[in-house]
């Protein structure tokens, strides 16, 4: 799987990239991109123009509004290498689309799915509701926060039919080897399905090269969309397997003919789309993709890598914390999460943090940092010395050398 090597955006770029998102000048540190991101100047202008046009402008702009969602679309298909837009879905969330998948297969009783013990539930319940079915489902037990290539071969069976995981694990930060995993699939006839939210935007992510079958991410975490936006992914050979459980008036070859009910399907994944799509949120969606696109995802990449580096090599010089996230390059990607000694209570060290106007996560007990690209070398200094802070008011001891 081939890296890019760590290198922060140069600054004169880096500072007109930063005007774009305006908390940056109002003396807010954001690290909580694995959350939910900022809305950029260019994502709200876009939504407003929309709006301002349905409030008081012509109004009925649907017709209007299909050259942009179709264009939504094609940066989706850009952004992860697709062969072309006819693969892209556009979806409300994460688990909508890989439910629209993992419904429509067609299971039988023995059936096997393998996922691990570290995925977010949005990446669990769609395969638990299957257990009705006589579905088996395996869960490796991952201790250390990762997991290698080697270990889930060990785990296919012949009756394995969905190799489950995230691109990038929620909490441990672990990037998985998806070039190799995609390459096992395809050689032990399993489908490779993978939760892309953590991934898609902060990594650059070739669904082709990777030999993914289907890729599923909200828009609201490293896309940097609006909330309720996101997309589907699948080849069409996964298409071709689909029954597909749920459908809608727009999921039709010619959705304007409307009392045609003999018609087939359209042919592409918009077949999955239904209903009436979040609209603004699309515009927003569209506005926030060009962005990462006209910087590129290799210079997004690298510079993400470059900061989650610095801020590694400063968090393990610190004494007493335990780091969770990989430090290999290629086993991470935007995410740092930290242990903290068990003499001190994490929930009061993140309110300190909080209180001194920085934005992290609070998860399973762990601080979780995540940077994107528009944030400073600078910014992870002084998001340390903000945790240096916190620690020293919360120790045991105040006398306490950090």
């Amino acid at each position: 799987m081939l890296i890019p090597t760590p290198r922060f955006i140069p600054e004169k770029q880096l500072q007109e990239i930063r005007t774009l998102f305006p908390h940056t000048s109002k003396g807010v540190l954001y690290l909580n991109h694995a959350a939910t991101a900022p809305l950029s100047t260019r994502v709200l202008a876009a939504m407003k123009r929309h709006l301002d046009d349905r409030s008081e402008g012509k109004i009925e702009t649907f017709f209007d509004d299909l050259p942009q969602i179709q264009k939504t679309r094609e940066l989706i298909a850009q952004l992860i290498h697709a062969k072309s837009a006819d693969r892209i879905a556009l979806m409300g969330n994460t688990s909508d689309a890989l439910n629209a998948v993992i419904a429509g297969l067609p299971w039988s009783k023995g059936d096997h799915i393998l996922l691990n013990d570290m995925e977010f539930p949005a990446n669990v319940w769609p395969y638990l509701n299957l257990r009705n079915l006589g579905v088996e489902l395996e869960i490796i037990s991952c201790p250390d926060g990762t997991f290698f290539p080697e270990l889930i071969e060990k785990r296919l069976k012949p009756t394995t039919r969905v190799l489950a995981l995230s691109a990038v694990q929620f909490l441990t930060g672990f990037r998985a080897d998806l070039a190799t995993l995609g390459s096992l699939c395809r050689r032990k006839n399993v489908l490779l399905v993978v939760d892309g939210i953590q991934a898609v935007g902060a990594v650059d992510i070739d669904v082709q090269s990777l030999q993914i079958d289907a890729l599923a991410a909200g828009g609201q975490k490293w896309q940097m969309a609006p909330l309720g936006t996101g997309f589907l992914y699948l080849t069409e050979e996964l298409q071709s397997r689909v029954q597909q459980k749920h459908l809608g008036w727009l999921s039709v070859k010619t959705p304007w003919d409307f009392f045609d009910y003999r018609q087939p399907l359209a042919a592409s994944a918009r077949r999955y789309e239904g209903g009436t799509l979040n609209i603004p949120g699309m515009w927003g969606m569209h506005a926030a993709l060009s962005t990462l696109l006209e910087y590129g995802m290799e210079s997004i990449e690298s510079h993400i890598l470059a900061l989650t580096q610095a801020l590694t090599d400063q968090l393990q010089a610190m004494d007493g914390l335990r780091l969770i996230s990989p430090t290999a390059p290629e086993q991470r990607a935007g995410i740092v999460t930290i242990a903290l000694p068990p003499e001190i209570e994490t929930e009061s060290v993140f309110q300190a943090i909080v209180k001194r106007r920085a934005q992290i996560s609070l998860r399973e007990g762990r601080l979780r940092i995540s940077p994107h690209f528009y944030n400073t070398p600078d910014e992870m200094e002084h998001m340390v010395a903000i945790l240096q802070e916190a620690l020293h008011e919360h120790s045991p001891s105040s006398s306490r050398t950090l």
